[in-house]
């Protein structure tokens, strides 16, 4: 046998296709501070092999990145992550992580546009991260939901209490999720699918 029989056919994955009976794709950001998880939430729960950005951490960050709570944290995203999920046989999600670092805001607007929706990740040790990150969200008019990170040893608030610290409006879904786990990821991610359709609803009601 020749040896390129061998090889592998060029084109996608098989996996890495979509199901022909998808019918509408959305585009949804998981945005976040520093250290947050957003990385490790699109890679959990994407059905592709997720693109990531990240880089290990040097010297050069030293003074400039805050590791406050995540001193352990080795790599960072310096770009985006990408993912995608099909939520049912129509619905095909496609997931984009921001970076969480100051220096890599610039970033945002790009990756942002066109979003749909989307998750903001919070480690409630550090809650002053998030932010940031809900301000651009309302500035740029993007409905999210908040997703408590539940790392290990950090303090478990109650939805009302979070809420109340982080100063959301009764209508943006609060939930705790795992990042690290992939129902949990997709569950969050179902979350923001319902808080849209039911703001897409009542937006109809209205008119």
């Amino acid at each position: 046998m020749d040896c390129n029989d061998c090889r592998t056919p060029p084109g996608p994955r098989r996996e890495d296709l979509l199901p022909a009976s998808a019918e509408r794709s959305v585009k949804v950001v998981v945005v976040g501070g520093f250290g947050v998880g957003k990385t490790t939430m699109v890679g959990s729960v994407s059905e592709i092999r997720p693109l990531t950005t990240e880089e290990t951490m040097t010297q050069a960050g030293v003074g400039v990145d805050d590791l406050s709570g995540v001193e352990r944290k080795t790599e960072t995203t310096v770009a985006m992550d990408f993912g995608r999920i099909t939520l049912d046989e129509r619905l095909v999600l496609y997931l984009f992580g921001t970076p969480g670092q100051q220096r890599f805001w610039f970033l945002w607007n790009g990756v942002i546009a066109g979003a749909l929706g989307a998750v903001v990740l919070v480690d409630t040790r550090r809650l002053e991260e998030s932010f940031p990150a809900m301000d651009r969200l309302e500035q740029g008019g993007v409905p999210f939901v908040v997703a408590a990170d539940n790392f290990p040893g950090a303090p478990v608030h109650p939805a009302r209490e979070l809420r109340s610290a982080l100063d959301l409006p009764g209508h943006v879904p609060v939930v705790d999720c795992d990042a690290r786990r992939s129902d949990s990821s997709r569950d969050v991610l179902l979350t923001l699918m319902h808080h849209l359709h039911d703001s897409a609803t009542a937006t109809r009601e209205v008119l």
